[in-house]
């Protein structure tokens, strides 16, 4: 069978006949390609990688021992479809405990999902039409959008910018998409930006999405990773069950990523969609690690030693770069640390090396420092540092960031 009849079937969704033929270079790839570069030109240097965007641990060793209990059991190896009931009465428990929220039916409006990303793919199979707006935050996370032009969807991007503390302008969405709107995508604490949400902004979403019936989708991958008080819940909001849907995760918060475990919360009929559609693809997440996963539910108290770490390291990261002039502020949650990227570095000899992008910025930083970050140009200049770097303890911590401190003292930076 030849190239040109195979290159002939591709769905135009991915590209069509010009399938395989673009010549575009992605940012992680550039990425990982400069890694590659600056570890051949500094053969046995580290590479100190603060772009990690998972947590640099395992989960914990109650967690495991749960799983290894929950794996020997016969009644759970069979398939799990959308479910049984441990889960569910665990999230449940969960999101009035740690969340504030009350009154949810274990029953009717709780599933699991296999991760966040399933779910941001499932759902618009429920929910888009050809010609209906995806309304997405940018920069963020674009699963969710990605699928919905799968369908013959479209996507208005809301610039997420410091003038407006990273939230998105409600305010500012034309009246023609907003006639055509279906869904409204949040992620707070968010990636990248690392901002949290306020209880008035979630006031603000639920009254505009009454107002124009739009569903609200909030993916709460981060929530419960916050350095102060309680994690802020979409959920815990009035009449935010009447709009919208909630998205929780094992993964960032129980260091769990490859477990693939969370469940989708709130709307009875916008979960019962979800289930139907869940239902027709995939057949649930192996059952021992739900039960693993309701034991983490059911022990927030580790969530709140992870936070305490990521708290630590960030006062320490955002100490190292303000040091060397980079205008570093600790977020109020996630692993996340946006800062403006510099527009010029200046050596000690006068040499001035530019940047046009953040991308020019983080290729600098990797090639020349040997420091990993992640571009953002979506909405301004910004790169994203996260705490989950790389280091066996505390005094490697210390090690780490110090290091960071010496690679940088040597150029000024100018914005």
């Amino acid at each position: 069978m030849s190239d040109s009849y195979i290159q002939s079937l591709f769905a135009e969704r991915i590209g069509g006949r010009q399938y395989g033929k673009s010549t575009a270079i992605y940012k992680f790839a550039k990425i990982k390609s400069a890694k590659r570069a600056a570890l051949a030109a500094h053969p046995g240097a580290e590479i100190i990688d603060m772009g990690v965007g998972e947590p640099d641990e395992m989960a914990f060793p109650a967690t495991v021992a749960e799983l290894q209990k929950e794996v020997l059991k016969p009644e759970n190896r069979g398939y799990a479809d959308n479910g049984d009931a441990v889960l569910k009465a665990a999230a449940t428990r969960y999101l009035e405990r740690v969340c504030g929220v009350k009154g949810i039916n274990p029953e009717t409006e709780i599933i699991h999902s296999i991760g966040s990303k399933a779910a941001l793919s499932i759902l618009p199979a429920a929910l888009i039409n050809p010609g209906d707006y995806v309304l997405m935050t940018t920069p963020g996370y674009p699963v969710f959008g990605t699928h919905a032009k799968y369908y013959g969807g479209l996507v208005h991007n809301l610039p997420l910018t410091d003038a407006n503390r990273f939230l998105p302008d409600l305010d500012s969405i034309p009246q023609d998409v907003l006639r055509k709107a279906k869904v409204l995508v949040l992620n707070y604490p968010n990636n990248p930006t690392g901002a949290s949400a306020t209880p008035e902004f979630f006031d603000k979403a639920v009254e505009f999405a009454l107002k124009n019936n739009i569903v609200v989708m909030h993916d709460a991958a981060y929530a419960a990773l916050v350095f102060e008080g309680k994690p802020l819940s979409f959920l815990a909001t009035p009449g935010a069950k009447e709009v919208g849907i909630e998205l929780h995760s094992t993964s960032k918060s129980f260091n769990m990523t490859g477990w693939r475990c969370g469940f989708v919360a709130g709307n009875e009929l916008l979960v019962k969609a979800y289930g139907d559609v869940k239902d027709n693809t995939d057949s649930g997440q192996f059952l021992a690690i739900q039960h693993a996963a309701a034991y983490c539910f059911d022990h927030p108290e580790i969530t709140e030693q992870i936070a305490a770490k990521y708290s630590r390291r960030m006062d320490a990261l955002v100490q190292t770069l303000r040091a060397v002039g980079l205008n570093a502020t600790k977020p109020k949650g996630s692993f996340f640390l946006y800062v403006k990227a510099p527009k010029a570095a200046v050596k000690k000899d006068g040499q001035r090396i530019e940047f046009m992008t953040a991308e020019d910025a983080s290729q600098w930083l990797i090639m020349e420092k040997l420091i990993s970050t992640v571009p953002w140009d979506d909405a301004g200049p910004y790169l994203r540092f996260s705490v989950t770097f790389g280091a066996k303890d505390q005094a490697d911590e210390k090690r780490v960031l110090a290091e960071v401190g010496n690679r940088l003292s040597d150029v000024r930076f100018e914005f």
